[in-house]
């Protein structure tokens, strides 16, 4: 044999070698191919399974957090409406006509004394409690009331002193009492009976 014979055997022996480790290569990568296109096709058809079973929970879910968001604005809602209430009834109380404001202050102021000389506070807006006032006060019911020189942070009404004793009749008080005495009651009227 020559060496153009050996060489050329050589060479067609390494192609067909190379030949057949490609087309191995290639079948083997075929089939990894088809195995990993089954295993993703297993998958996919898993994850559908599971979403056709979970998506009923999931849009109840969905929807039960939805209602509690909208039970959550509407109780929001409802509050600041309560408020508003109150709100409108301290106005109210501010701006009751001065025989109606001092009528009210006066039977409050009654009902309030204990010694018949404690003193009374008034706040820094108050525009109908008076030294005149106060004095045909005391001069109707017996006692020695006297009028602080110190306003008080209050919408209106008075604060009754005698040394540590002392008894809040200012609008705010009365209604944070009615607030707490009477809420359930406004929300009823206000709301039905939901």
């Amino acid at each position: 044999m020559s060496l153009a014979q050996i060489t050329e055997k050589i060479i067609s022996d390494a192609t067909r070698e190379a030949e057949e480790i490609t087309a191995k290569a290639k079948a083997q990568a075929e089939e990894i191919a088809r195995r990993a296109q089954e295993e993703n096709d297993a998958v996919c058809a898993s994850f559908d399974r599971r979403f056709q079973v979970e998506q009923p929970e999931v849009f109840r879910r969905r929807e039960i957090v939805a209602n509690l968001d909208v039970k959550k604005r509407m109780l929001g809602a409802r509050r600041d409406i309560i408020e508003d209430v109150y709100t409108l009834a301290l106005e109210k109380l501010r701006g009751m006509p001065r025989d109606e404001y001092l009528a009210f202050c006066e039977s409050l102021l009654a009902a309030s004394v204990a010694t018949k000389e404690e003193v009374v506070t008034t706040g820094k807006e108050e525009k109908h409690i008076d030294g005149a006032w106060l004095d045909a006060f005391n001069k109707k019911h017996g006692a020695k009331l006297t009028l602080s020189g110190e306003p008080a942070d209050i919408a209106g009404g008075f604060l009754l002193a005698d040394g540590r004793i002392s008894v809040n009749c200012s609008w705010d008080m009365l209604v944070q009492i009615a607030r707490e005495t009477r809420e359930a009651d406004v929300v009823k009227r206000l709301f039905g009976a939901e």
